[in-house]
């Protein structure tokens, strides 16, 4: 046996049995969202959808407009509410969040109303 594994009568103390980082779900688990944050993160992520119905549609200005504009609202949400209520809005500190948020946003809805039109 060589000075590196342990020999077998040694007890191994230093073992921890796995254990999920996850909450116990509470009768059968939630299915709505615990902070008000969590419902505007949903009432944009539903404008995000229709906005994509609407660029596959054909009309990628429009799409990507209310794209734009679902960002600037999250990012305004996200300015408005403390951390502890932002839920899914909050990933980092809330000016950063806001910061890329309104920042991309601000950056499709201009990049929307001046791209020229192209000839087809």
């Amino acid at each position: 046996m060589n000075d590196f594994e342990p020999s077998p009568d040694e007890s191994r103390h230093d073992e921890v049995a796995p254990v999920s980082a996850e909450p116990e779900p509470v009768d059968g688990g939630r299915r709505y969202p615990s902070t008000i944050g969590g419902a505007f993160y949903l009432v944009v992520l539903a404008v995000v959808a229709v906005a994509i119905g609407i660029v596959a549609s054909g009309n990628w200005r429009l799409g990507v407009r209310w794209f734009g504009g679902a960002l600037v609202f999250a990012a305004l949400i996200r300015a408005l509410l403390p951390a502890k209520d932002a839920g899914m809005l909050a990933v980092r500190r809330r000016w950063w969040d806001c910061l890329l948020l309104a920042g991309t946003g601000a950056a499709l809805f201009f990049l929307a109303i001046s791209i020229p039109d192209q000839p087809v």
